[in-house]
């Protein structure tokens, strides 16, 4: 189902999302962070550091430094491909999937509370384009 809004309403709900993560209890991510982590969680697996790198069009040193949080912080975990040793899959955790399932969650609420947004201003529009009645008189 396409999603339906203004460039501003996705910006809005963006950075209520944003908010909302950087209030809640628990570890910010970075751009490069969040970017790598929704690249690893929404696309279509096995993801290499190469891949990733290639795909977001960074650096693996970059790729790398990334990784290396989201390791930390149990959102992703690098393992050897057994079948080419010199090539490292990232793969999900349980800990990243539920971080993933509350972004959905507080990007929603964002997004239902810009949708209510928009329908007062819609109505307070059309409110004001009435015209009084003429009085007799």
């Amino acid at each position: 189902m396409p999603v339906q809004g203004t460039p501003e309403q996705f910006v809005g709900i963006l950075r209520d999302t944003v908010v909302a993560l950087v209030r809640r209890d628990g570890p910010d991510l970075s751009a490069r962070q969040l970017g790598v982590f929704l690249t690893v969680y929404l696309g279509e697996g096995p993801h290499t550091v190469r891949g990733l790198a290639a795909s977001l069009n960074v650096s693996k040193p970059a790729i790398t430094r990334a990784l290396d949080r989201l390791g930390e912080l149990d959102f992703a975990r690098r393992k050897t491909d057994p079948q080419d040793r010199r090539s490292v899959l990232v793969q999900r955790t349980v800990k990243g999937a539920a971080l993933l399932r509350e972004m959905r969650t507080i990007m929603g609420e964002a997004a239902a509370a810009s949708e209510e947004t928009k329908e007062a201003g819609a109505t307070a529009q059309a409110a004001s384009n009435v015209m009084p009645a003429k009085r007799a008189g």
